[in-house]
Formats: C-alpha cells, structure tokens, sequence
C-alpha cells in the first residue's frame, strides 16, 4: 500500500471503528430481538407477556427444551443449557456495553493513528476493546450461575424475571442504594472520562498484552459502575428487550451525559422508591 493509501485509511480510522462498532452492536441486538421473538418474551406487555411462558415451554430449539432450561418447574438444566444461557449473557452484555464504551475506542483510535504517524504506533484497539470485552465474557458467567440457582429455587418465571413482587423490590432496592455509593462513584468517574483513566493508568500500552491489561482494567470500572442495573434485568425480565434497551439507555446516559452523579442518584432514589411500592404492595 502506498504511502497516499495508508494515510487515506488512517485519517478514516474514526469512521471504521465507529462502523464496526455499530456492526457489533446491531449484530448483539438483532441476536437478542431474534431470540426474544422466539422465547416468546414479553416485548412490550399486554398479549405478548400473557403467552410468554407457554410460547417459552413449548419452544424446541435443536433439540434443546428451552422452556425447562429457563423457566422454573421444568427439569434441571443440562450442559447444553448452561452454555446457551451463558452465550446468550454475552451477546446481551456486548450490544448493551457497546455504545457506552465507544468514546473511549474512538479516543484510543485517534491516538493511535497519530502515535503511528509520529513512528511511536501503539497496540490495536482491538486488544483493548477485547481486554474489556473479558470483563463482560466473566460477569457472564457469573450471571449465568445467578439465574440457574434462581431457577432451581423457582424464583424465577417463564419470562424469566422474578417470580414475587418481595424478590423484585429487593433486587430494585438494593440496585438504588449502590447507585449512591461511593464506589459507584469512583467507577463512574473513570468511565465518564476516558483521559482521565488513562492518565492515571499510565497512558497507552506499546504491546498487545498491555493493552489487553488497560482493556481489562477499563471493563473493571464499567463492571462496578454498571452491574447492580444488569442485576435489574432479573426484576424486568432477561429477555424483555423494552427492559434490556431501558437499562441500555441509562447506562448510555450515565457515562456521556456530563451530569456527574445526578443521572444515577435521580435513578436509584426512583429504584428505591418502586422497589419499596412493589414489596409493600406484595405483603
């Protein structure tokens, strides 16, 4: 490639990692919407929510009752289950996780491309954004053990959100109060401020292993500011994609509205209060 050519596609590096952000993420998205149509899952209430549980425990899928490996009362999950379920946490954690994790990939494109034309290149993007999907890939699997033991419990309904309104109050309590915490704080500080971070993480790394690291040390961050919301997927229903878009836009809008902490106060104290009109509501 000439030297015109390389420097064509490095001005363009903003646009083809914005591009092939939005290609993951729509990818995600249409896995989750696709999967959603086919559990039969509650997409936006009324008809659809009624007939949730016996679309779900009639669904066949290769051969796999999808409906006993979700639904509580059906029969205990097998291998196949478990790696469904734990595929099905990831591709929902990537389309969620995407969009909020795009400003800081477009700066480390940016700088990228100018640190190669000053013959100082830096490790790809992709270890970074990979280190970070790592973090996402584990809270997975820690989500995927989470529903299976509420599942075994019968905590659990065929749409697969919890099964009382005490169950759902308390996850939206306890959601509320970490959002005025103070390591939800720190989390969210070093997310909505992308230089920030790397200032005080010693900056870009020249090696893939290093940037893998500083990606994996950027998902940390987003795991403790995001993870008691993803916990509210069980309250709406893992596979309501209302519900999923819902906890999408807030954790969107925590992160690039320049609002400090008053988007996730404002949010918690709303959690809090449904949580406690839901619980009281049930007793």
């Amino acid at each position: 490639m000439g030297d015109t050519a390389l420097e064509a596609v490095l001005r363009r590096d903003r646009a083809v990692v914005t591009a092939a952000l939005a290609v993951i993420a729509v990818f995600a998205w249409a896995y989750v919407l696709w999967l959603a149509a086919d559990m039969g899952s509650p997409v936006s209430g009324g008809e659809a929510g009624d007939m949730a549980g016996m679309d779900m425990a009639s669904m066949n899928m290769g051969g796999m009752d999808m409906g006993a490996a979700v639904a509580p009362g059906f029969r205990p999950w097998a291998s196949a289950d478990f790696v469904f379920i734990f595929a099905m946490w990831v591709v929902m954690m990537v389309g969620m996780m995407t969009p909020s994790v795009a400003p800081m990939l477009l700066l480390y494109a940016g700088v990228g491309r100018k640190a190669l034309a000053d013959s100082r290149p830096i490790a790809s993007t992709a270890w970074f954004f990979t280190g970070y999907l790592v973090i996402w890939v584990v809270f997975s699997i820690v989500a995927t053990g989470a529903q299976w033991q509420l599942t075994r419990f019968g905590m659990l309904d065929p749409a697969m959100a919890a099964h009382s309104a005490v169950l759902g109050g308390v996850v939206l309590i306890a959601a509320g109060l970490y959002q005025w915490t103070p390591i939800k704080g720190v989390c969210l500080r070093q997310c909505q401020a992308p230089i920030a971070f790397l200032a005080s993480h010693g900056g870009f790394r020249t090696t893939a292993l290093g940037a893998l690291r500083l990606g994996m040390d950027h998902g940390a961050y987003c795991l403790g500011c995001c993870w008691a919301l993803m916990a509210l997927l069980f309250v709406g229903g893992v596979m309501n994609v209302l519900w999923i878009a819902g906890i999408a836009i807030l954790v969107l809008l925590e992160k690039v509205v320049p609002a400090g902490q008053l988007i996730p106060r404002i949010s918690g104290a709303l959690m809090v209060a449904v949580g406690l009109w839901l619980g009281l509501s049930a007793l």
